[in-house]
């Protein structure tokens, strides 16, 4: 069975409905065969998107790839930096 990807909106609009149908009186197990997703993913979900609007979530998804590319600039430069500070030593 092939994997799924839900856009951020895709997942928000999921757990809003999950949420309509749940305070209907419907079991989690009912709700995820509605929605298409296992309970895994729906926990997981509620857990990452909860009570998030669709705007905050995509501001999320933007600070955490930002967060990412900043991390990855901190570590080249940290290696460059060691770079040089052993060859200004002479240890070569």
């Amino acid at each position: 069975m092939p994997r799924k990807r839900f856009t951020v909106e895709q997942i928000i609009n999921h757990l809003r409905e999950a949420d309509v149908l749940l305070a209907q009186g419907r079991t989690v197990g009912e709700v995820c065969r509605r929605i298409g997703v296992s309970e895994q993913s729906y926990y997981r979900w509620r857990k990452e998107y909860g009570g998030l609007k669709v705007g905050q979530a995509r501001r999320l998804k933007d600070l955490e790839a930002e967060n990412a590319r900043l991390k990855r600039a901190v570590a080249e430069l940290t290696l460059d930096k060691l770079i040089l500070k052993e060859a200004a030593e002479g240890n070569w």
